[in-house]
């Protein structure tokens, strides 16, 4: 299974970061094509403390990754900007309202939004993380323009049922809901159980 993450320039990059970590991880998965963008290197060196492109998947992982392939965000050229391009959908993590704009409006100014656009037209999942609070209506509007094109609006909502202790376990729950959606549930998910 190929996978494309796209970070964006909303906060909670450590969201992303533990997308790219449980992708990396999972044996089913083969390849991850990552794309962060460039406002995206602004919140992780804010949020993670880590800073510049170069080496960026290799800083986020803590160790040299087997299946990341970074590809810069003007590369329009890049192989996930082709539908003939084999790929089980893409995720984008934290996903900015001006990404989600671009992208439910048809945009394709650059590779997240060309290859989220590929994703919709070869009707492949695209999962679209939202971080933004309160939501004006034009961030409705987009939503639901995104939503009715074929995308998932998956807010990024934390959950306190597992009792985390730290925003890491945090993420990582909210990461393994998200896989669970496209099909690759994670052995270590907190799955609810009533009366516990």
């Amino acid at each position: 299974m190929n996978i494309t993450l796209a970070m964006t320039g909303a906060s909670g990059a450590v969201f992303g970061q533990q997308m790219l970590a449980a992708l990396e991880a999972d044996v089913r998965v083969s390849h991850i094509d990552f794309v962060p963008s460039e406002n995206s290197l602004r919140v992780l060196a804010e949020e993670l403390r880590l800073s510049g492109r170069n080496g960026l998947a290799e800083k986020l992982l803590g160790a040299s990754p087997q299946k990341v392939q970074q590809h810069a965000e003007s590369d329009i050229g890049a192989s996930i900007a082709s539908g003939s391009y084999p790929s089980a959908g893409m995720i984008v993590l934290p996903c900015s309202m001006g990404t989600l704009a671009g992208i439910a409006n048809g945009l394709a100014r650059n590779l997240i939004e060309r290859a989220a656009d590929v994703c919709l037209k070869e009707r492949r999942q695209l999962i679209l993380c939202a971080r933004e609070t309160p939501l004006n209506k034009i961030h409705l509007r987009n939503m639901m323009s995104a939503a009715e094109a074929g995308a998932t609006i998956f807010p990024v909502i934390p959950s306190f049922y597992d009792r985390p202790v730290d925003s890491t376990q945090m993420a990582h729950q909210f990461v393994c809901r998200v896989l669970a959606h496209i099909g690759l549930p994670q052995e270590d998910a907190y799955v609810w159980k009533a009366g516990e």
